[in-house]
C-alpha cells in the first residue's frame, strides 16, 4: 500500500505540551479506528510551525478524509515514490 507524507501547518507546533500532543494523537487514533484498517499512521515529526506525518493508505483521498474527520490541517499530501538512505550510496 502507498506511503504518504502529510505536511500540517500548525503555528507554534513545537511549543505544544506533552498533554496537547497526547490529545491530538488520541483524536487521530480515534478517527483511524473508525476508518478501519485501510489507513495507518506510522509516525510524525513536530517542528516549530509544522507537523510532518507519515501514513500508509490506499490513496491521498483517504488521507484527506482522515484530516477532515479529525479537524487536522493537511496542507500538502505527497505520495512517497522511493525511499533512500545512506546505504543507497553503496
Amino acid at each position: 500500500m502507498p506511503k504518504f507524507i502529510i505536511e500540517r501547518e500548525i503555528p507554534n507546533a513545537g511549543a505544544l505540551t506533552t498533554e496537547q500532543l497526547q490529545a491530538i494523537s488520541q483524536k487521530s487514533c480515534g478517527v483511524l479506528s473508525n476508518m478501519g484498517p485501510k489507513i495507518q499512521w506510522l509516525q510524525s515529526y513536530v517542528t516549530d510551525d509544522k507537523v510532518y506525518c507519515v501514513y500508509i493508505a490506499p490513496d491521498a483521498a483517504t488521507v484527506k478524509e482522515h484530516a477532515e474527520q479529525g479537524g487536522f490541517p493537511a496542507n500538502s499530501i505527497a505520495e512517497v515514490k522511493t525511499i533512500i538512505d545512506p546505504t543507497t550510496a553503496e
